[in-house]
């Protein structure tokens, strides 16, 4: 019985945890918390109503996904993308979005067209809200929908490691476009390339999807030479 209880003990904590860091990555790529702010043990304990342990212990968790920065004697803070950090996430987003277009679109079949439409159709109804942070969520979601039709299993594993960081750049990208009609637009030629089955079209058009990746990381070189 004594064991029993530890186990159920563990799990809960576990549970409390993983809330945690759902709660304080939301606020992340919401907004709610913008980059550069500090997240702080007590005052984030008090709001969620958990202990400092399982707060620490998100931090970690959002530490390691690359959403948290610890700076030396002073704690956590939310990421502040540089240009060198947009510079390597739309790089790597090119290789492994490019691959994965590829790879649907050459097993390409019918309900993988519909599921495809889906997440296009999630995006369009995400776009009638005020909310950026909604659209970059069903933005983020297409693009894993597009990664898990691929079937490549490390491929897969390998997004899902640096996905929350790819999420708080397409963000990022997002605010840098006015017209959510151009990113309607976008995603629609992304998704018609993969579902037609050419496999050079569909790895192409995914990779120039990704040219907004350049915008920012103009965007970003200037507003660090302007703090220099």
């Amino acid at each position: 019985m004594v064991e029993r209880r530890h186990s159920n003990l563990a799990i809960v904590a576990k549970s409390l945890d993983i809330q945690a860091a759902e709660a304080i990555r939301e606020q992340i790529l919401s907004g709610g918390f913008p980059p550069g702010s500090r997240l702080l043990e007590i005052p984030l304990s008090e709001e969620l109503n958990l202990s400092r342990g399982t707060i620490r212990s998100a931090l970690q968790q959002l530490t390691y996904e690359g959403l948290v920065v610890q700076i030396p004697y002073k704690g956590c803070a939310v990421l502040e993308l540089s240009s060198q950090d947009a510079w390597e996430l739309y790089t790597l987003r090119s290789a492994l979005e490019g691959l994965a277009a590829k790879l649907a679109a050459a097993a390409m079949t019918a309900d993988k067209a519909e599921i495809l439409n889906s997440s296009l159709k999630q995006l369009i109804e995400a776009t009638k809200s005020d909310r950026r942070g909604k659209v970059a969520d069903a933005d983020f979601a297409l693009h894993q929908a597009i990664v898990q039709l691929s079937e490549h299993q490390r491929l897969q594993q390998q997004y899902q490691i640096v996905g929350q960081q790819i999420r708080l750049y397409i963000a990022s990208c997002n605010t840098l476009i006015p017209d959510v009609e151009e990113i309607i637009e976008q995603h629609r030629l992304l998704i018609e390339a993969i579902c037609s089955g050419n496999t050079a079209i569909a790895e192409r058009i995914a990779k120039e999807h990704n040219a907004d990746g350049e915008e920012l990381i103009k965007h970003l070189e200037k507003v660090e030479i302007k703090n220099f």
